[in-house]
């Protein structure tokens, strides 16, 4: 990429009107990480619990919660590290739907404690069962992966890009090798992001479009079923960052979140200060673009994150100009943007490529800087057809045993969180919660292998679960949660 990050690790459409919010949305964590290990790209395990990594270093930490589920009073964990030579900032990564978790790439990798841009061609996969991370070598005759994309298709099929390139590539789980796929691709992959769509496609909006072509508003979708991309047309508004020129911009963009009424919010970038960044709307229904307004107060998302809240409402941190610091919080809820932005937050003091997001099962918004943690709250309520619906569960379970659910809306309505291109950390997999009647003590069954990933999936579908053998015994209340929405519970007794 143009205009290198660097990360120093311290404290239309309608006319949108703004509502100002107050603080009490952002509460710390009770219990913050060491700032001075960088921690980012969280990630939520199926069995509740969250890891998040070390900025170009080895280390994997995991926040647990609480005995009654809260992350704010969670503890901290070390996992294992990362096998040694790899040591990323800025990489694919995505959970499994066998629940290992697969990274890949890094713009910046750390050799003899020395962080280097480098574009690393590296990979590694993690077993949380065996604690053990593993090596993956890269797809074949790949130089690099950096600071790349990469999705876990409707099939569970994990799919990544190299960043500098027009490759990408499949990942078999079982052997760790890789099948090349993504014909017909208009520019190099650098910058773009991968939003998986209703129907199984996936959207990406071209940030290197100049170079092949004099308009500079073009999107792609790729289809698995073909293993091509097309070129349907273009975005309404120019999304990608061309300040100050084509030939000296950042090809920046913003994060694009699918809501539940299968709208795309994609936020764009700009860089030139006091000018903000666009907007548009993706409907995945009519394929179809709409402008929407540009982000308030002269921002721009150029590789900010967003989660999609429980209400339907997109969470996103967006900055003055390219790279500036003095970063705000925004929702957006289809109609008006309303300000969240925080003061007991570092937001005010950083650029919002810092931020990353994740969706918890509590309905709350993880937020890491690399250097402080923090959860947004009262992301208001899910409509009912929203809810996973449990259609058939085990009446009784054991600890050490393994069970089958199924239902409906397993999966939720999007894929939860997104960033600019390189930070991915997707929530839509079910997980199994069960409470304790008597205690209120909260825990999560790992949930595997479950029989899709597509979102807004319409059938039944099902995971399976193992039940951990530290589960309070009794009659308990089981509930299905994905993306921070929970079903209704099932009465299951512990035995």
């Amino acid at each position: 990429m143009t205009n290198l990050r660097t990360l120093v690790v311290s404290v239309g459409l309608v006319l949108a009107t703004i509502q100002f919010s107050t603080a009490q949305h952002w509460v710390p964590l009770a219990n913050q990480p060491n700032a001075n290990l960088g921690l980012g790209n969280p990630l939520l395990l199926t069995d509740g619990t969250v890891i998040l990594h070390q900025a170009c270093g080895p280390q994997w930490w995991r926040l647990v919660p609480d005995a009654f589920g809260s992350y704010v009073n969670g503890t901290w964990k070390r996992i294992a590290s990362l096998p040694s030579g790899y040591a990323p900032l800025y990489f694919g990564s995505a959970v499994l739907p066998d629940g290992r978790v697969m990274m890949a790439g890094g713009e910046y990798n750390a050799t003899n404690g020395n962080c280097q841009p480098v574009w690393t061609n590296q990979g590694a996969i993690y077993d949380p069962k065996t604690n053990k991370w593993t090596m993956v070598a890269p797809p074949s005759g790949w130089q690099s992966i950096g600071d790349a994309q990469s999705v876990v298709l409707a099939n569970g099929t994990y799919m990544q890009a190299n960043c500098c390139t027009k490759q990408s590539a499949l990942l078999d789980p079982a052997t760790l090798t890789w099948t090349s796929t993504g014909t017909n691709k208009r520019d190099v992959y650098d910058e773009e992001g991968w939003t998986l769509l209703p129907d199984g496609t996936v959207l990406t909006v071209d940030a290197y479009v100049f170079a092949y072509a004099k308009n500079g508003k073009r999107y792609e979708i790729y289809h698995p079923s073909t293993g091509k991309w097309t070129s349907p047309g273009n975005t309404p508004v120019q999304l990608w960052d061309s300040y100050p020129d084509a030939n000296h911009a950042s090809y920046e963009l913003g994060p694009g979140v699918l809501r539940p009424d299968g709208t795309v919010f994609y936020l764009g970038a700009n860089g030139a200060p006091g000018q903000a960044g666009h907007t548009a709307t993706y409907d995945t229904k009519t394929k179809t673009w709409t402008a929407g307004p540009d982000i308030p107060d002269g921002m721009d998302a150029a590789d900010g994150p967003a989660a999609l809240l429980p209400g339907g409402s997109v969470l996103f941190q967006a900055s003055p100009g390219i790279f500036n610091t003095g970063s705000k919080f925004f929702t957006w809820d289809g109609t008006q943007y309303r300000d969240v932005t925080s003061s007991n937050t570092d937001a005010p003091n950083l650029s919002s490529y810092y931020g990353n997001m994740l969706l918890l099962p509590t309905g709350e918004v993880l937020y890491t800087d690399f250097a402080n943690v923090w959860v947004f709250q009262h992301g208001g309520n899910p409509k009912n057809a929203w809810l996973p619906q449990i259609l058939s569960a085990p009446s009784t379970v054991r600890p050490g045993h393994t069970y089958v659910v199924s239902g409906l809306n397993f999966n939720g309505f999007s894929q939860g969180a997104a960033y600019g291109d390189d930070i991915q950390g997707a929530t839509n997999y079910p997980l199994v919660q069960i409470t304790n009647r008597v205690s209120g003590q909260v825990s999560y069954a790992r949930t595997h292998d479950h029989s899709t990933m597509g979102i807004a999936y319409t059938t039944p579908a099902s995971t399976s679960f193992d039940v951990t053998g530290k589960i309070p015994t009794g009659l308990s209340d089981l509930r299905v949660v994905c993306n921070g929405i929970a079903s209704l519970p099932v009465t299951v007794n512990v035995e």
